[in-house]
């Protein structure tokens, strides 16, 4: 039976969006079953639309289903992606990790397989430390990490970023190379997964 993968991402312009898909892509690829999932937004209307590119992307993934608990009970891996706030994970995202509590507490999420994904600014704007950042609450739920690492000419080819894949946002859209090792780590965890869920 294949494993099932968790894909739950903020993404305000659509950066991370668009690593999401891939990463859903390349989990699917390896045979998972996949949920690509959006954490609710929590700015106002007002500040949205002081940004037409903000606007124009919430308009435009409406669609795509807000994350709940469920969807954590659901899966046998996740993927997690945030942009980047001062080198953290944004508050959106943040919010939603921080009422996993009770599944913490009866040990739903404890050694399952995950991984991160992000976007800068550009690439010093805090790539590295916000995955870091994101890695600690997996720690605590007792996840099993899997980086890409340096496991792959994709990794190489966008940009060498061993803990994730990153994208500079301010240089406009993630090219193929970006997409393709988002596609890879996707793969790379739901082959974790499989693994896992075989030896279980």
């Amino acid at each position: 039976m294949s494993s099932k993968v968790a894909v739950i991402y903020y993404s305000s312009t659509g950066t991370v969006h668009q690593l999401a898909q891939a990463i859903a892509e390349g989990a699917a690829k390896a045979g998972a079953e996949v949920r690509l999932r959006r954490v609710a937004e929590l700015a106002p209307s007002s500040a949205i639309d002081t940004n037409p590119a903000w606007r124009a992307h919430a308009d435009a993934t409406s669609d795509v289903e807000i994350a709940t608990l469920d969807d954590l009970e659901w899966a046998d891996a996740y993927a997690f992606g945030s942009p980047t706030r001062y080198g953290n994970i944004t508050a959106q995202l943040k919010q939603f990790l921080d009422s996993t509590g009770g599944l913490w507490q009866r040990g739903v999420l404890a050694d399952k397989p995950a991984t991160g994904f992000t976007s800068a600014g550009n690439n010093h704007g805090g790539n590295e430390s916000t995955l870091l950042a994101l890695y600690n609450t997996l720690y605590h739920w007792g996840s099993v990490i899997v980086a890409p690492g340096y496991t792959d000419p994709a990794v190489f080819a966008a940009g060498g970023n061993p803990y994730g894949t990153s994208h500079p946002g301010g240089a406009g859209a993630p090219g193929e190379e970006k997409l393709e090792a988002a596609r890879y780590q996707g793969e790379r965890l739901a082959k974790f997964a499989n693994r896992l869920r075989a030896a279980r």
